[in-house]
């Protein structure tokens, strides 16, 4: 292992139940109603693309950047208000990589800005070497570009980066990239079929540096 590379939504933070709350309250505005099984399909891609899917099945009269910047406006909002955490073992995991030296990364399909925010908010952002979005990839999630692009940005052979992921386009993302992928199995990220995954861990504590390549 020479990099270690963060999705940041359901690892980082646990945030899939927030997207899930604000995105339905976004649609609702447009008289579109989602559900849980529907969305948890769409858990890993950018929130452009999610706008998309659901712009182009109910014909809705926006672009999915207004949507998405509405979507974010409430979503650091809520942060704030509720005044989050970083999700249990996400700490104490930044402080063993950087302690071992291991250049470490986000790759997230959220907007750069939104990470940002997360980071400062979490005071973690001094652990990491690049923050890298997928919002100004033609291809999202389940797609390799975001890990490749990371890789590149890192100088790292991508066979020697290991990723911590929650999805199962971000695993298929991973492990397309010819990353090690640890699949995270968030119970707040729906019933993600992590099976591409090299090892799943239940908890962030699990994960043992000593144990992985």
């Amino acid at each position: 292992m020479k990099a270690f590379i963060f999705d940041m939504d359901g690892v980082i933070i646990d945030s899939e139940p927030i997207h899930n709350k604000v995105i339905k309250e976004v649609l609702l505005k447009s008289n579109v109603v989602v559900d849980d099984k529907e969305f948890n399909t769409l858990i890993g891609m950018t929130s452009t693309s999610v706008f998309s899917y659901f712009i182009n099945k109910h014909h809705l009269p926006y672009t999915p950047q207004e949507m998405t910047n509405n979507h974010m406006t409430f979503f650091k909002k809520y942060i704030v208000e509720h005044q989050l955490k970083p999700i249990d073992g996400i700490t104490d995991l930044l402080e063993q990589l950087q302690k071992a030296n291991i250049p470490l990364a986000i790759a997230s399909s959220s907007p750069l800005n939104v990470i940002e925010f997360i980071v400062k908010t979490f005071n973690i952002d001094k652990y990491f070497k690049f923050l890298v979005s997928g919002e100004d990839l033609v291809h999202g999630k389940p797609a390799p570009d975001i890990y490749l692009k990371t890789a590149k940005k890192l100088f790292v052979n991508p066979k020697d980066c290991v990723v911590l992921e929650d999805s199962k386009n971000g695993s298929i993302a991973a492990k397309d990239a010819g990353m090690f992928c640890i699949g995270f199995a968030n119970p707040n990220s729906g019933n993600q079929d992590l099976s591409r995954a090299d090892i799943i861990i239940k908890q962030i504590s699990d994960i043992k540096l000593t144990q992985l390549p």
